[in-house]
Parts: C-alpha cells; sequence; structure tokens
C-alpha cells in the first residue's frame, strides 16, 4: 500500500495514514516548515476549550492536536479511524482515551460534545457531507465546531508558487523524511482539489451549522472555519 486515490475509498486513506503514523508528526514539521505548530495553537485559541467540557477531536491520529485541550482542563476524545494513529499516539500518551472512528458514521450519542474540531482531516474524508453532519448530531445545542483545513491562498501570485511548491517540492521533500513518501503526492493532489473558502462554508451552512465564518492563516494556506448548533 502506497496512496490513496482521489476517490478517497475509507480502507486506503486508513491504510495510507497506517503506514505513515511512526514519523507522521516528524514530517508535517517539515514540510510546513515549521508552521503547523502555529496553526494548532491558533486551532486551540479559536476552540476555546474550558475546563470540564467535552471536546471530540476528529482526525487526531496521534493526539497531538489533542494535547492543548487536555491542558485547558476539558475532556478531550481523540478520535481517529486509522488504527496504525491510534495505537502510535497510545505508545505515546496512554492516559488519553483514543477512540477509534469514522467521521461519517461516529461511535457517539447525540447531544454529547461541548465542540467538535477536526485539523487537516476533513480533506481526506470520503462524504464531506455527511460528516458536516455527523459533527452536527454529536454537538450538544449551543455548542460549536472548528475546521482547520488546508485552502486556498488569497493572492494569485503567491497561490501560484504554493501550489509548484506541493506538486514538485512536497514529493522529493517527502521522500527524505517520510517512511511512505507516495502518501504525500495523494496530500498534495487533495489539497489542490479541496473547495475554497466560501464553498466549504456553505457546506457547513447546509449540513445545519449556524453563524457559520472563517479566517484566513498564512494567506490562505490555511483557513479556520467555525460554526455553532442552533440552541
Amino acid at each position: 500500500m502506497t496512496r490513496a486515490s482521489l476517490n478517497k475509498q475509507p480502507h486506503e486513506v486508513a491504510s495510507m495514514f497506517d503506514h505513515v503514523a511512526e514519523r507522521y508528526d516528524l514530517t508535517n514539521d517539515v514540510l510546513s516548515l515549521g508552521q503547523d505548530r502555529i496553526w494548532r495553537k491558533e486551532v486551540a485559541k479559536a476552540v476555546g476549550a474550558r475546563p470540564a467540557e467535552k471536546v471530540l477531536d476528529l482526525a487526531a491520529g496521534t493526539g497531538t492536536s489533542s494535547l492543548p485541550f487536555a491542558q485547558a482542563g476539558a475532556y478531550v476524545v481523540p478520535c481517529d479511524f486509522s488504527l496504525g494513529m491510534l495505537q502510535v499516539g497510545k505508545r505515546r500518551r496512554n492516559w488519553l482515551p483514543y477512540t477509534a472512528g469514522d467521521a461519517t458514521r461516529l461511535p457517539f450519542k447525540d447531544d454529547v460534545f461541548d465542540a467538535v474540531t477536526i485539523s487537516f482531516g476533513l480533506r481526506n474524508v470520503q462524504d464531506t457531507d455527511a460528516a458536516l453532519r455527523e459533527m452536527h448530531r454529536v454537538t450538544r445545542p449551543s455548542g460549536r465546531i472548528l475546521i482547520c483545513e488546508f485552502s486556498h491562498p488569497t493572492w494569485t501570485p503567491f497561490r501560484t508558487v504554493y501550489t509548484e511548491y506541493l506538486m514538485r517540492a512536497l514529493p522529493p521533500v517527502a521522500r527524505a523524511v517520510s517512511s511512505n513518501p507516495d502518501a504525500y503526492v495523494y496530500l498534495a493532489e487533495s489539497i489542490r482539489d479541496w473547495p475554497d473558502q466560501p464553498a466549504l462554508a456553505g457546506r457547513l451552512q447546509d449540513a445545519g451549522w449556524t453563524k457559520v465564518a472563517w479566517r484566513n492563516l498564512t494567506g490562505g494556506v490555511v483557513a479556520l472555519h467555525r460554526g455553532l448548533k442552533a440552541s
């Protein structure tokens, strides 16, 4: 198994992430030139987790993204459908309640979580709209969603340079640091294929989320989308 296709068959995507799990965090740090750490800090601030709140962290991988919520005193559930990722995470942070789950069929009851977040994972779900509806289902009334995802740079000259980096520079860099470099070819293609900021906002609204808005990071390389579940 090397890479998934843009059809995003769940078993292919899960297997792909299983194969990159061991060095996934390091590879992301290198490929993003350290920007991923800044983005995760912005996610934590935007979610604003408070003590005793319940936070669902989808596509949590090894649990790196879940740590800020736990440190804020929230009860965070790292959830991912890659068993390889969860196994690496459990070995590193065995005190977190890792849960295996598919974003389109979440193993949780209705109206459970105060906040649901997903960072760099919604793009890899086969049915984006089903996942957004599921996240809405498991969020309590007045609860919130925060999506951090690669997006479309807003300045045209930069967007051209960025696209060239994704398709030309990223694969050779990945070959140097990743255990499965071909997986990062898929990731580059999936970023290029992803809807822009207004389009994703519209899909959030169609899934039932209200007060939807977004904020660009790094010139739109990444966007934070947020919304509320009506009370």
